[in-house]
């Protein structure tokens, strides 16, 4: 049976009330919310080793109600209270008392790899900060939101693989800066229509002429005119003159900010070597997704307020081919690997 959306969830599993669950419903439960929640990639894909599979859906559980208490909810003061909510199960879970079916499957990961509470308790932060910051002045400020909404998920994932050490970690935040940053550029459009949420910084859009705010208005009034062209026999709308009027600027700004992602995953991908190649082939996949994505957006001329660009079945396919290649043949892992191309 498919899972229902996690907000239509809160009436049996909310903060009101909270159905309680065995270790093994809970942990039937996480496995289903993983299985049936899209993302770029598989969050737990074959190739990873069967004794962390489970561990792995736990953790990613945690994160897929947490993003969606975030974004989800369309109020942002029900969001943080719905946040300050999650962040006390989370207590209560590291207390030894977990009550919601997340929390009562994550409670065994977390005493098998001792986890520690902090990158959880970050990664509510970051979706607290959604609902009270909305558009970014610099390029440090976002990197600097990256530490807590991205950089604590590859922390976890090397907890889970037994690494705990400073040097493994500071690789792994370049890699989950990179793939965050490239989720951003993926969904410029989507993330001013949906959230009111801009993470292309001002400065970087005004060094070449854009100003974020005419950026907002000209994808709203596109947006709206599509809505009412809806029942046009039309099957692709013209753009509207305020997306062709900006669309030189947002490209060029789009261009420098994918130019300043790359170096990221580069540095990022020295962490392959070590660690161990069980695990090596997941890490690896999501690395080379987030450079498909930024490979997308270079291939549609950096226009990203048009189209979201997606990476197909096929796509991923072939990554996960050229991955699971090079467990076989090892050699140099290029940042940009030709077949991106």
């Amino acid at each position: 049976m498919a899972m229902s959306s996690i907000l239509d969830q809160l009436d049996r599993y909310g903060p009101d009330r909270c159905e309680r669950l065995s270790v093994e419903q809970a942990g039937a439960y996480v496995r289903e919310l993983a299985r049936t929640h899209y993302e770029n990639f598989t969050v737990v894909s074959w190739m990873l080793p069967r004794d962390l599979r489970d561990h792995f859906r736990h953790v990613y559980s945690f994160c897929r109600w947490a993003d969606d208490l975030g974004d989800e909810v369309g109020d942002p003061q029900r969001s943080l209270e719905l946040l300050a909510w999650w962040r006390r199960e989370l207590e209560g879970c590291f207390d030894g008392q977990p009550r919601h079916p997340v929390f009562v499957a994550l409670h065994p990961t977390i005493q098998k790899h001792e986890l520690p509470i902090k990158p959880f308790d970050d990664l509510i932060r970051a979706f607290e900060q959604d609902q009270r910051v909305t558009r970014y002045d610099t390029w440090d400020q976002v990197l600097d939101y990256c530490t807590r909404s991205a950089d604590p998920v590859g922390r976890l994932v090397l907890y889970l693989c037994g690494y705990r050490d400073e040097a493994r970690q500071r690789l792994s935040d370049f890699t989950c800066t990179a793939l965050q940053l490239a989720n951003f550029w993926q969904d410029v459009r989507r993330d001013i229509l949906e959230r009111d949420r801009v993470y292309l910084p001002r400065d970087v859009a005004s060094a070449h002429g854009l100003d974020i705010q005419t950026m907002v208005l000209a994808v709203r009034q596109d947006g709206q005119r599509r809505e009412n062209c809806r029942s046009c026999n039309v099957q692709r709308q013209p753009d509207g003159p305020g997306l062709r009027a900006i669309r030189p600027a947002f490209k060029a700004a789009m261009r420098e900010a994918v130019e300043r992602t790359w170096p990221l995953f580069t540095k990022g991908l020295e962490l392959l070597p070590r660690v161990d190649r069980r695990v090596r082939g997941d890490i690896e996949l999501f690395s080379r997704g987030g450079m498909a994505v930024l490979r997308a957006i270079e291939r549609q001329d950096f226009d990203t307020l048009t189209q979201r660009p997606r990476i197909g079945k096929l796509k991923k396919a072939g990554l996960m081919l050229r991955v699971l290649m090079s467990r076989f043949i090892p050699g140099r892992v290029s940042a940009r690997p030709v077949a991106d191309s």
